[in-house]
């Protein structure tokens, strides 16, 4: 059974509509890679799957369980969309780290702040903090758990919002082009991260404009185009040799440039 399961999903910002009726599935361990151009709703998909943004028509499910329906009202209530997004962590492009937090305060916040909502008492500090210090190890992080974002490097802020998106175990992780806010020489530490966790089986969906990590590190791909699935499959078949004109025509910009290294 699928991990996750979207059906018709349809999202519009005022005339404009982004999603068109998307529609696929993700196996438990499996990385899914979305590709596609600026303004294809790559981003949009992953914020309605986060709950950042309410879909206008479909339907989500996690284990087979209906987490999300547009046409269903009980579905939507503010008190359970609070819960049904820790089924999901999202890396944004930007980090979004808070500054006035030390590394580790990053990393454990959020776990402090939910098991005191959900045992009306502050959390057991002693085991939060150790996971979160066994993630930044994870993450190469072991000598920063004490600096603030700004002493850090683009790549190792990225790494700590990694390691906070982990902490509070979510089923699937989510990055939204993570490497697209870093300078190139610090893209492949963190894709060496996320290359990491998809050998480690984690579930994922990554948004990314990094074609050659897409081809490598994905055991299924997505190309979208204004807001519709225009081509699916294996990474090495669609890149190499995809059957649409469209997505040829957008694979034809990558064929010559450095993305098609080895990271």
């Amino acid at each position: 059974m699928a991990i996750l399961e979207v059906e018709n999903l349809y999202k519009s910002f005022g005339q404009t509509q982004v999603l068109k009726g998307i529609n696929f599935s993700l196996e438990q361990g499996q990385a899914l890679a979305i590709i596609g151009a600026s303004g294809s709703g790559k981003t949009t998909l992953l914020r309605c799957l986060n709950f950042l943004e309410r879909p206008d028509q479909g339907v989500i499910r996690i284990n087979g369980k209906v987490l999300f329906d547009a046409g269903d009202p009980a579905t939507q209530r503010e008190v359970e969309i609070r819960k049904k997004r820790l089924n999901f962590g999202l890396v944004f492009q930007s980090f979004h780290l808070f500054p006035q937090y030390t590394v580790l305060k990053n990393v454990t916040l959020a776990g402090e702040l939910l098991a005191k909502e959900q045992s009306g008492r502050k959390a057991a500090q002693r085991e939060i903090e150790e996971q979160a210090r066994g993630l930044l190890e994870q993450m190469g992080l072991s000598e920063k758990v004490d600096a603030y974002p700004h002493q850090l490097s683009g790549g190792q802020q990225q790494r700590v919002a990694i390691a906070r998106a982990l902490a509070l175990r979510p089923n699937i992780l989510c990055f939204d082009e993570p490497t697209s806010a870093l300078d190139p020489e610090l893209t492949g530490e963190v894709l060496r991260v996320i290359r990491s966790l998809a050998e480690k089986k984690t579930t994922m969906v990554i948004v990314t404009h990094e074609m050659a990590f897409a081809r490598d590190v994905a055991d299924h791909i997505i190309f979208m185009d204004d807001g519709v699935v225009v081509e699916e499959g294996c990474p090495q078949d669609l890149i190499s040799n995809p059957k649409e004109e469209r997505t040829r025509q957008f694979l034809s910009r990558f064929s010559n440039e450095s993305t098609w290294k080895q990271n």
